[in-house]
Formats: C-alpha cells, structure tokens, sequence
C-alpha cells in the first residue's frame, strides 16, 4: 500500500513538472510591447559630446536614431535595460532633438527629446598649454622688475647698516 501510494504522489509530481514546462519556455514566446521607458544622460548635451540612453523593454536588443547622432545599437539587457551611447555631431545645430528607439523583436517606437547646447564646453586638461596674452607678460614682468629694485635696495641698506654707516 505504501508503495503504491509514493508511486501515485511521484507520478503526479513529474506529470506536474512535465506540464509545466512547456508553458515556462513559452513566456519568451509572449509579445513584447516594446520600449516601455526611455532615457537620456544628460539631458543637455554639448556639440561633439557623448549622449547616454537607457531603455527598458527591449529583451533582444534595438536601435537608436536621431537627426543629432549616427545610428546607434541597443546592447542585450542586463536586468531589463539596454543602454547605447552616442556622439553629438560636432556641426549639429543647438536646439531641441527627438531620438527614437525600436527595439528588434517589437514595431513600436519610442521617442525622448533632448537639447544640444553651442559650443564644445569646457576645454579642461589643458593646463598650462595656452600661453599668457601680451598684457599679462607686461604686468608681470613689471612685477618682476619692481621686486629686483626693492630687493637690490633692501640688500644695499642692510650693508650700510651692519658696516656701521647709516
């Protein structure tokens, strides 16, 4: 009777598991509805500088187009979300840009605005490597010259004072 009976429960176990599966394989077989959210970092970007876009929703990848940008691909999702980077054009115009992403297994398209700003912002790094204009060399070598001066004199009055000639 025991036997019998974890027979029955083992059966209805793997009959269980056996169903099941088939249906657990088929959730990637379910629509995808596409780009649910869409984001920009930053959201105001210079000529010449690298966008960042994270969407969520593309399981298998997708592409990201705009009129400020070169085609860009969506990588595979890591916990949900795909990202793609992109360089600004460096002559794109200032202003409002829509970008648009699709991802492959889905039609629907999302879009997200962002701004480019003029110019090529801050120009950091560069230390040192831009020489002085012609007025800050006059005003500092006047300064040079006035501490030669004084120090000369300074040393001239000491001598006098120590030798005893006041």
């Amino acid at each position: 009777m025991r036997a019998s009976r974890a027979l029955a429960v083992a059966a209805a176990a793997c009959a269980a598991v056996g169903l099941s599966a088939p249906l657990a394989a088929a959730g990637g077989d379910q629509p995808n509805n596409g780009p649910i959210s869409v984001s920009v970092s930053p959201q105001s970007v210079h000529q010449g500088a690298t966008l960042t876009i994270t969407v969520r929703g593309c399981d298998r990848g997708g592409t990201v187009t705009s009129n400020a940008f070169p085609q860009s691909n969506l990588s595979g999702p890591r916990g949900g979300v795909s990202t793609a980077t992109a360089r600004i054009h460096d002559d794109a115009a200032p202003g409002q840009y829509n970008l648009a992403v699709r991802c492959n297994d889905n039609r629907n398209v999302a879009t997200q605005q962002f701004t480019v700003l003029s110019g090529r912002g801050a120009l950091g790094g560069l230390g040192g490597s831009v020489g002085p204009s012609s007025t800050e060399m006059a005003i500092g070598g006047g300064l040079v010259a006035t501490a030669a001066v004084g120090g000369t004199l300074f040393i001239a009055r000491r001598r006098r004072m120590i030798s005893g000639k006041v």
